[in-house]
């Protein structure tokens, strides 16, 4: 995978092609840009699978140059490199696929780069937008989470459950969970012809559930596939439901 870095201060440009450099399957183009217009110059003449961007650069900054990007279908997967946090929604609203804060950590680099070479970047042009709402009506293919690396992109499909408590919903995902700040019935009306509402503060992903049991005092929980042995607490109100979706199963 070819990476191409864009940053104005050479210190930074050094230190990333060298973190790049250490990670097995990537290649730093030779020519690293100063300021978005170099960045477009080089993308159209070395064909980079994954820009590496600075947001604050002079001129052209990083948001401007990936917005110009999205009009190519055929442009790299953007992640965004910079010591500030608040630009996050705009960043995933250009498409971008990462989002790291400096100083940028090995470990999490890998992560983002790994991460950039799977979603269409195209698809992902909705996320952040209107507070993380998908745009058009169409449920988005991945959920972004603020979190001590940054912004970590979920895949859909790798969401386990989803479970409210007060001001936060938790995420459980096949690597481990985060919280996001957005209302469990809004992720039910974008997501429920894939996940089922088995409590009034708990979503569960369908294709994940295993089997339904009851307990000696008479509680229904759900078994998940991927969960090990945590089960999930199934309200008497919500047991038909997730018994007649498991007969279509």
């Amino acid at each position: 995978m070819k990476v191409l870095i864009a940053d104005d201060e050479p210190l930074a440009r050094e230190r990333l092609a060298r973190l790049v450099a250490e990670l097995p399957g990537y290649k730093v183009l030779p020519e690293m840009a100063s300021n978005g217009h170099e960045a477009l110059r080089l993308v159209e003449e070395q064909r980079p699978d994954i820009l590496l961007l600075d947001i604050r650069m002079p001129g052209l900054d990083g948001l401007q140059t990936a917005a110009k990007l999205c009009e190519d279908s055929e442009s790299p997967a953007v992640v965004f490199c910079t010591a500030h946090g608040e630009y996050a929604l705009d960043a995933f609203a250009v498409s971008a696929v990462g989002y790291l804060l400096k100083p940028v950590r090995s470990e999490d680099l890998a992560q983002a780069l790994a991460k950039a070479q799977r979603p269409n970047r195209m698809q992902l042009a909705s996320l952040g937008r209107s507070g993380n709402q998908a745009e058009n009506g169409q449920a988005r293919s991945h959920i972004s989470a603020r979190t001590r690396k940054g912004i970590e992109l979920i895949p859909i499909e790798d969401v386990l459950y989803f479970i409210a408590d007060h001001k936060y919903v938790t995420l459980r995902h096949v690597q481990g969970e985060v919280l996001l700040d957005e209302p469990l019935k809004s992720l039910e009306e974008e997501f429920g012809d894939q996940f089922v509402r088995i409590h009034r503060n708990a979503l569960v992903a369908r294709s994940r559930i295993e089997c339904l049991q009851r307990t000696s005092m008479g509680h229904f929980e759900l078994c998940l596939k991927d969960l090990n042995e945590e089960t999930l607490t199934v309200s008497r109100r919500h047991v038909p439901g997730v018994r007649r979706l498991m007969d279509r199963l």
